[in-house]
């Protein structure tokens, strides 16, 4: 293959033709490949389209000066919550494999604090964007995506918007969570909600109004209360549910957070779980498996969740091309416990 002297190939020409990361060719072509764990035939093929497209070892300073930094940032609204520390530990992990490093950073369930640090990671050139959005504001990342810079929403992703998202499947977990309680003979449900007007918080209750509907039961917006994901929240709003309407059965926290909240509410008046009320959260956290009583959980595959939006960034990072699908849903699936039981009819 014949080139013009004003044509100057760069490693990144070389790592797309061969399909991977501009610092996986670096290395495979400086003799790392062995040191960092790239198989014999990444290497082999990264060497083929190196020579075919007559590029030279020279070149490679060059290039990699192209680079920006090496940087991903992501930002995520708690990151003592095991549920974003999972998906912000997948994603570390996938850019770690493909040389990147990882700046993160904690929203602090804030949306000013995540606009600022937004701003801040693009003034440090991240080269890609991962978020977990607080989920009530997408203006800056509407900006930061037409800007250029790859970007990726994970979790409470924004329906009106072209973001490329991440989510888990809202409507049928908060189904599947309904439909059991309504198995083990309970009509009067609490809902415990996370944020309202965040994506996931919003089709979690439109699903249980829809479930209950179809069971012929009426949906009562007084068995709703809360105001974020929270166990602070989740405290609150189950001691008010419980105090107004003590003939309430069973609770539904759209949180493992909300649900550990409510289970230090139900102690303090007086509530056991499950004698005399049943609790089931949305999410999965491993310590619900310990507990005395083990959470029922709608559970999200939150590894996954990581892995694919980790997958989209490098892959656009490779590419240069945005997903073509925009909206991507994780399954989710019903883990039945003890904290569910059937009614007692007294």
């Amino acid at each position: 293959m014949s080139h013009s002297t004003t044509l100057v190939v760069t490693l990144h020409d070389v790592a797309r033709a061969a399909n991977v990361s501009v610092s996986t060719a670096s290395r495979a072509l400086n003799g790392l490949g062995q040191k960092c764990r790239i198989s014999e035939q990444t290497v082999r093929e990264v060497k083929k389209h190196a020579e075919r497209l007559e590029f030279q070892p020279s070149q490679m300073a060059r290039s990699l000066q192209a680079r920006r930094s090496g940087l991903i940032g992501v930002v995520v609204p708690d990151i003592s919550n095991p549920f974003f520390a999972a998906i912000a530990k997948e994603v570390a992990l996938q850019a770690d494999e493909e040389g990147f490093s990882v700046l993160l950073a904690d929203s602090r369930e804030t949306p000013q604090t995540e606009v600022k640090l937004v701003a801040q990671l693009q003034s440090r050139r991240v080269e890609g964007l991962v978020v977990c959005p607080v989920g009530t504001q997408s203006e800056h990342l509407v900006q930061a995506d037409a800007a250029g810079v790859p970007l990726i929403v994970v979790d409470r992703c924004f329906a009106e918007t072209a973001l490329t998202s991440v989510m888990s499947d809202n409507s049928k977990g908060a189904a599947l969570g309904i439909e059991l309680l309504l198995r083990s003979g309970h009509e009067i449900v609490g809902c415990l909600q996370g944020l309202p007007g965040t994506l996931p918080n919003d089709a979690r209750l439109s699903a249980v109004r829809e479930s209950l509907r179809n069971a012929g039961l009426a949906f009562n917006e007084s068995l709703v209360a809360g105001d974020n994901f929270t166990e602070q929240s989740g405290y609150l709003s189950a001691k008010s549910l419980l105090a107004s309407r003590p003939d309430i059965t069973a609770l539904f926290a759209f949180s493992t957070p909300n649900a550990f909240g409510a289970l230090r509410a139900a102690s303090e008046m007086g509530r056991t779980v499950p004698d005399d009320l049943s609790l089931i959260t949305f999410d999965h956290s491993p310590v619900v498996d310990l507990l005395k009583v083990p959470l029922s959980t709608i559970s999200q595959d939150v590894a996954r969740l990581g892995q694919t939006a980790a997958d989209l960034m490098m892959k656009q990072l490779r590419t240069g091309k945005k997903p073509r699908k925009r909206t991507h849903i994780v399954p989710v699936k019903l883990v039945s416990r003890q904290s569910v039981s059937r009614i007692q009819i007294r």
